[in-house]
């Protein structure tokens, strides 16, 4: 096991990642994590995250000096390696020329952390502060030719630091020099994989619950469906799953849904037709964050009406993944600053008084995925691109009707379809259609249409942080196109969105 100190750092999940996919285990904790917690977790090596604060700074998120003094490894990187390098008696000032961007790095022996690692190489660099003086006993290990202490080590108190971050895919041999600290300083063992995740999961699941029961709302999403899957091995007919079909979803989920758990994996599945509920109060409305409010609300409602009529559940289970609660957790009080609350299912009915399970909460989304091929997910469900939850209604950029929601569902259809069919889909990130409020001019059969106008949007992403918009074949915009305007009654035009992210979002509402 591993522990990340995060400082803020926008990488430091980064940093887990590249841990993992070396398969060891890892969880991120903020910097007030105290010693008698770190001695609980009994980690094999400690890394110290970058952050956006200087240590010279009043208020400056700091750890504490004794982790120095536990004999476990620590890396620091960046401002990691400043706030070690200040803590042990060194000096670190403001850089009489900042860095960022690419640099070349000249490694001063090919031990530790270099092992293996060429003398010269390239690094990314992202800071404004320097060391200034090093702690006793500590030695340059690389430079820059702009940084003198690009990275520094102290061998008998396995004390480590880098400047630079060998986590981005920018650091070339980055992934060797967390190796080498992994396993050459840290003596870490292959250990973590689903297959043992899975195993040590479905134990812990089963002490946890006992004799209770649970239930899940289910919504056909990948996080979901893995979090249904995983109880369901470990707990079996204690767990029933809801499914609230709002009316709101794309041409045949509801029934894939359906059939894949209920009938395949014979998974307890109490199916719940709400659509006339949401539609009801979508009447009129157009304002997206209004639309949020009402779709969230009424699952709530629906979802306890159900639960309701199950006796003896003591449970609430939700598909948390790590981000969520790293992401949900304020700076320097926890590791990142606040981005998104993250209940799954809309928020808690306060009167339900049910206890959270949330199994998947230290993994991140590629794991989830991996974790669902192990557990025999079909690979169109494991690879899903991402749906928002309020579904449909905000892709329809006007109140919600039964007859635009047919005519957007008709329209998605053709452009996965088509997506799908040149092998596209896997590749990115996400790819549907928008109907725009507006309608159009057109001829057809030498008569003239006046119907609506349908937008496609593609984009390429890693993270969704920031997205590129995809450059589709001109042939296959074209054949989506044609086979719209042919097939789906309703729509005269289609246009092409081209839009980043930023400064534009991914969905539209």
């Amino acid at each position: 096991m591993i522990l990340i100190i995060d400082f803020g750092s926008q990488y430091n999940q980064l940093i887990a990642r590249r841990v993992r996919e070396a398969h060891v285990y890892c969880e991120i904790h903020p910097p007030g994590i105290s010693i008698d917690q770190i001695k609980v977790l009994a980690p094999e090596g400690i890394i110290l995250s970058g952050g956006p604060a200087s240590i010279y700074e009043k208020n400056s998120p700091r750890v504490d000096q004794g982790i120095f003094e536990l004999g476990i490894p620590v890396l620091g990187i960046c401002y990691g390696m400043q706030c070690m390098v200040d803590a042990l008696g060194g000096q670190v000032n403001r850089a009489e020329k900042r860095e960022y961007g690419f640099a070349e790095l000249h490694s001063k022996d090919a031990t530790g952390i270099f092992h293996g690692v060429p003398k010269e190489t390239k690094c990314w660099m992202s800071h404004g502060d320097a060391v200034g003086r090093l702690p006793r006993g500590f030695r340059v290990t690389a430079s820059t030719p702009t940084t003198r202490v690009a990275a520094t080590e102290n061998p008998a108190k396995k004390v480590y630091g880098l400047q630079f971050h060998p986590e981005v895919a920018h650091t070339p041999m980055g992934k060797r020099m967390l190796k080498n600290f992994l396993f050459r300083v840290c003596n870490c063992k292959k250990t973590w994989t689903m297959k043992s995740f899975i195993k040590d999961s479905v134990s812990d699941i089963r002490s946890l619950v006992k004799d209770k029961k649970v239930i899940l709302g289910l919504s056909g999403g990948v996080d979901s469906s893995v979090t249904a899957l995983l109880l369901h091995q470990a707990i079996g007919k204690q767990l029933t799953c809801i499914f609230v079909d709002n009316g709101l979803l794309r041409q045949g989920e509801a029934e894939r849904v359906k059939g894949l758990f209920k009938k395949h994996f014979k998974v307890r599945l109490r199916f719940v037709n709400a659509k006339r509920q949401f539609l009801k109060g979508l009447t009129g409305v157009v304002d997206p964050e209004k639309k949020r409010r009402i779709i969230g609300r009424t699952f709530i409602e629906a979802f306890e009406i159900e639960a309701r009529k199950l006796q003896g559940v003591e449970l609430l289970a939700q598909g948390t993944l790590y981000p969520d609660i790293i992401e949900s957790r304020s700076a320097f009080g926890g590791p990142t600053a606040v981005i998104k609350s993250h209940h799954n299912v809309g928020g808690l009915p306060r009167n339900m008084k049910l206890k959270l399970i949330e199994p998947l909460k230290h993994l991140f989304k590629d794991e989830v995925r991996v974790l669902g091929k192990e557990l025999g997910l079909p690979d169109d469900l494991i690879w899903r691109q991402p749906f928002p939850g309020p579904g449909l209604a905000i892709r329809i950029i006007a109140d919600v009707t039964p007859a635009r929601l047919s005519i957007l569902r008709k329209v998605d259809a053709i452009v996965l379809e088509e997506i799908k069919e040149n092998n596209l889909y896997r590749k990115l990130w996400q790819s549907f259609a928008v109907l725009l409020p507006l309608k159009s001019v057109g001829i057809m059969g030498d008569q003239r249409t006046y119907e609506h106008i349908a937008a496609i949007r593609a984009v390429t992403s890693t993270d969704a942080m920031t997205a590129d918009w995809a450059k589709l074949p001109h042939s296959l915009l074209g054949r989506i196109s044609n086979r719209i305007i042919n097939e789906v009654r309703g729509v005269n035009r289609v246009v092409y969105d081209i839009s980043s992210k930023p400064p534009s979002t991914i969905e539209w509402e």
